[in-house]
Parts: structure tokens; C-alpha cells; sequence
């Protein structure tokens, strides 16, 4: 039998190396600690590479300006009416030499007296383009009529001063520049008391004959309403549908089916 202050001497020796034990185990476990917040204070200081800037946009270039026009007929007596029909894309400014600054995309009638060169010039942020159409005035055609001295006198100034007015397409609406044209031929005509007018009503190649002739009486009455809201007597305005049956320009594109819209001025005998 051990005795009793003997085994408490063992007690206390081994509590004692248990505590010893307990404190090696908590200095190893501070010194792991500090050195895991070491390497997480070092990684954290540690600053990350910016990023690359990101490539410039590529620069915006504006795309050049295209332009076109074409005259019908291209041969004519002097005073005679040619349609000249103009087609610009990407342009912010449009003129055409002798007549100013236009749509860009357009028709007008003209009546040159003599050989005359129509050059287009349209302007954008992308550039500038031009083109040119060419129409022959031939002096000799007018002295080979038939009509009296008067006659030739009145057509040539009629023709000069009255202008045929374009449609859209399946449309018989007057437009705000429609309207400048008839406003114009008003002036004339009210100038003129003597002269009486047929309004022809034409159609392009597209749609059933029945249909055309209906549109073609649409656009000559949309005409003869226009004269007649400018003061035009409706007693000196008579009208007629020639449908697509008379075609000014043949070819299937919309730059001849723009001629062939229209409602024309010719003097009533």
C-alpha cells in the first residue's frame, strides 16, 4: 500500500507535467496563429495589378455621298419641258447649277432655250459627289413647225413658266413642294386669262390598266382642286386619265417610274 503523502506527491507531478504539456501546446498554437495573420497581413498589403485600359473605339467614319441624274427627253425645242430626275444617298446639302440648292432625292421640270449642262453636286459629312446630264437644245426643230406665229409665241412661254407636278408612288397627294410648283403655274395662268389647260394624269408601268387610269384621274383633279383653291377659274381646267398607257420614260426603275407620275400642263385649243 503506497502511502498517502507519496501518492499525492505522484498526483501533483503529474498534474504538473499536464500543465507543462498544455502550455507547449498553447505556445505552438500562437506561434501557428501568428504566423497564419502574418501571411494574411502580407497577402492583404499586397496590391493587385491594375487592369489594362481597354482599347479606343474605332473612329466613325461617315460614308461618301453617291449622286445621280438623268434629263428626259435629252433632245428638245427650245422652251420645251425635260424632267430632270435627281437620286442622292448619305448628302446633307444637294444643289443643282442654275436651279440652287434641291431635295435630295427629286424631280423637276425645266425649259431650257438653249443647250444647257445640269450638274448635281452633293455634299456630306463623308465627302462630296457630282454628276451631270446633258440636255441639246435643236433651234432648227422649232422653225420646222407648222403652228401660227402666236401660237409658237404662247407654247414656247406657256412651257417656259408652267410646270408639270410629280407624284409618289400610288399616291395622288400634293406635297408642300407640289404645292410650290402649282402656286407658280397659278401665278402664270392668272397672268394669261386667255389660256385654257389640260391636265393629263399619268401613271407608271405598275398595277392593272383600270387601276392606273382611276389613279391618273386622281392626280390631274388633285391638280385642277390646287388651281382652282389658287383662284383658277375651273372653267379654263379640263382633265383627262392617260393611266400607264403613255409612258415618258421606258425603262423599269424607279428613276423612270418618278417621270412617268405626274400630272402634265398643255394648252387647251
Amino acid at each position: 500500500m503506497i502511502p498517502v503523502d507519496f501518492a499525492h506527491e505522484i498526483e501533483t507531478m503529474q498534474f504538473l507535467k499536464r500543465v507543462k504539456h498544455l502550455k507547449t501546446y498553447h505556445r505552438q498554437y500562437l506561434a501557428s496563429f501568428a504566423i497564419l495573420a502574418s501571411l494574411l497581413v502580407v497577402s492583404g498589403c499586397k496590391k493587385k495589378a491594375a487592369p489594362p485600359p481597354p482599347p479606343p473605339p474605332p473612329a466613325m467614319t461617315s460614308p461618301a455621298p453617291t449622286a445621280s441624274i438623268t434629263a428626259a427627253p435629252t433632245v428638245v425645242s427650245p422652251g420645251d419641258a425635260v424632267a430632270l430626275t435627281w437620286h442622292t444617298t448619305d448628302a446633307t446639302d444637294v444643289s443643282i447649277d442654275g436651279i440652287g440648292k434641291v431635295p435630295s432625292s427629286g424631280t423637276q421640270t425645266v425649259n431650257p432655250t438653249s443647250s444647257t449642262n445640269y450638274h448635281l453636286v452633293a455634299r456630306g459629312d463623308g465627302g462630296s459627289a457630282d454628276a451631270t446630264t446633258r440636255v441639246t437644245v435643236n433651234s432648227g426643230m422649232a422653225s420646222s413647225t407648222s403652228d401660227s406665229g402666236n401660237n409658237m409665241t404662247d407654247d414656247a412661254s406657256f412651257r417656259q413658266n408652267v410646270q408639270d407636278v410629280f407624284f409618289d408612288y400610288d399616291s395622288y397627294d400634293v406635297t408642300a413642294q407640289t404645292q410650290s410648283v402649282i402656286a407658280k403655274d397659278a401665278a402664270y395662268l392668272s397672268a394669261h386669262p386667255n389660256i385654257k389647260v389640260v391636265i393629263g394624269g399619268y401613271c407608271d408601268e405598275r398595277g392593272s390598266t383600270e387601276y392606273n387610269l382611276a389613279l391618273g384621274e386622281n392626280r390631274a383633279s388633285a391638280v385642277k382642286k390646287a388651281l382652282i383653291d389658287a383662284h383658277i377659274s375651273p372653267d379654263r381646267i379640263r382633265t383627262v386619265s392617260y393611266g400607264k398607257e403613255k409612258q415618258f420614260c421606258s425603262e423599269h426603275d424607279e428613276t423612270c417610274w418618278q417621270q412617268n407620275r405626274r400630272g402634265q400642263f398643255s394648252i387647251d385649243r
